[in-house]
């Protein structure tokens, strides 16, 4: 068993910053790519920001220069720093993550709950 738990949302002000974590626990030997999701009302969830286990990292266009995803892997757990924040980031934020339980295993992708972010203009 995998679990993701995210953490740091919340209600900013537009032009203002939040720092979202995700740790990851449960059985885990190993986590290749970590990614950052959301999702707004009425709209197709969306990839942020991912980075793989190297710290290779890629980011949607809306959020280039923005957001800054990064991981510690000793601790299991991705961030999105997130900053210059605007009304149209307000969406439910998830994390997921390429996980493998043991030795040879093939990885399968978990997901958080999520956390809401909420900017106010």
């Amino acid at each position: 068993q995998v679990q993701l738990v995210e953490s740091g949302g919340g209600l900013v002000q537009a032009g203002g910053s939040l720092r979202l974590s995700c740790a990851a626990s449960g059985v885990i030997f190993s986590i290749n790519a970590m990614r950052w999701y959301r999702q707004a009302p009425g709209k197709q969830r969306e990839l942020v920001a991912a980075i793989n286990s190297g710290g290779i990292t890629n980011y949607a266009d809306s959020v280039k220069d923005r957001f800054t995803i990064s991981r510690d892997n000793a601790k299991k757990t991705v961030f999105l720093q997130m900053n210059s924040l605007k009304p149209e980031d307000s969406a439910a934020y998830y994390c997921n993550a390429d996980v493998s339980s043991y030795s040879g295993a093939y990885y399968r992708v978990y997901w958080g709950q999520g956390t809401q972010v909420t900017v106010s203009s």
